[in-house]
């Protein structure tokens, strides 16, 4: 029970001193978390609501940091041409820019030996499932793992979709995940 708690509690400051980083120029640590997400989702995975829902957020708080970032130049909406309600998020060259940028937690990983870093990864995937079993929570997932998915010479499929995905989108966040 101790040990929980020490792990919890590393876990949480290494999640503060990371958002303190987060801060800067005219970004606060909600907005860069949703640059970070849309840096890696696929586009199928850019809605308010599936932002809202990977960062753990109410969608109110993820709509006001888009429209923030609009007007800052860091995102562009794009609505839907089948249903004009459904809006997605692209990200703008500074968006990109920002959300590509290495911060001091992934310098500091940077240096952590290889063998450990895969064991690190693999309990910290083990916790966060956990988490989202309790909670009830989407997954959310790699395209390129996901019992949809369909590997082709051009990159990808989502059976699920019936969309071609481009090669560097099978490796990208995709909200629709499932596994077997």
């Amino acid at each position: 029970m101790k040990q929980d708690l020490e792990i919890r509690e590393l876990i949480n400051r290494l999640t503060r001193l990371d958002a303190a980083t987060a801060w800067g120029g005219d970004l606060n640590p909600t907005q860069r978390a949703v640059l970070d997400y849309l840096g890696r989702a696929n586009r199928f995975s850019r809605s308010p609501s599936h932002v809202a829902e990977y960062l753990g957020s109410t969608r109110g708080t993820v709509s006001q940091s888009f429209k923030s970032l609009v007007q800052k130049g860091y995102v562009t909406e794009r609505r839907s041409k089948l249903d004009k309600r459904a809006i997605s998020f692209e990200l703008t060259e500074t968006g990109n820019a920002v959300a590509s940028a290495q911060n001091p937690l992934t310098i500091a990983l940077a240096d952590y030996p290889e063998g450990e870093k895969d064991n690190l990864l693999a309990s910290l995937r083990g916790v966060l499932g956990a988490m989202l079993s309790q909670n009830k929570s989407r997954p959310f997932g790699i395209c390129s793992s996901c019992m949809h998915h369909e590997t082709t010479s051009n990159g990808g499929y989502c059976r699920l979709l019936s969309k071609p995905l481009l090669p560097f989108e099978t490796h990208q966040i995709c909200y629709e995940h499932e596994t077997t």
